[in-house]
């Protein structure tokens, strides 16, 4: 079974994917990657307001996994693009610099739909990994 938290991401993906192709629908684009980004931001809190992690990452020990710190080390990336996408979705609102900047803000949009599906990915794999398997039932 799929968990909530990685329907959720991906519908936001998708409609992500749909706002990057609309880009030049401005009062499409810009409210929809303005929700998924704050939705991002605020979706470490939800998770930790919701699961216990303490149990989960010290007492098994899966702090010290290669998944992750490459999950996290994702997250960071993800949110620095985002830093650097604001700056130059600010620059092209006020109408400065046209062709550099929408150039940098159409590849910065690509590597964020790809760090995010990474993200996606990484995170789909820890919480399927967090699922306990039912227990087989015995025939008598």
């Amino acid at each position: 079974m799929i968990a909530g938290t990685v329907l959720y991401a991906t519908a936001t993906y998708l409609l992500m994917v749909a706002a990057f192709y609309h880009a030049r629908v401005r009062r499409f684009h810009v409210p929809v990657m303005i929700f998924i980004m704050i939705s991002d931001l605020l979706f470490p809190f939800y998770l930790v307001a919701t699961h216990d992690w303490y149990e989960r990452l010290i007492v098994q020990e899966d702090i010290l996994t290669f998944g992750v710190w490459m999950h996290l080390g994702a997250v960071v990336s993800l949110f620095v693009l985002y830093a650097v996408q604001i700056q130059a979705g600010r620059a092209l609102l006020r109408g400065e610099g046209k062709g550099r900047i929408r150039q940098d803000h159409h590849a910065q949009g690509k590597a964020i739909l790809i760090i995010r599906a990474f993200v996606i990915f990484t995170g789909a794999l820890l919480v399927q990994g967090s699922i306990e398997p039912a227990a087989e039932i015995e025939e008598t």
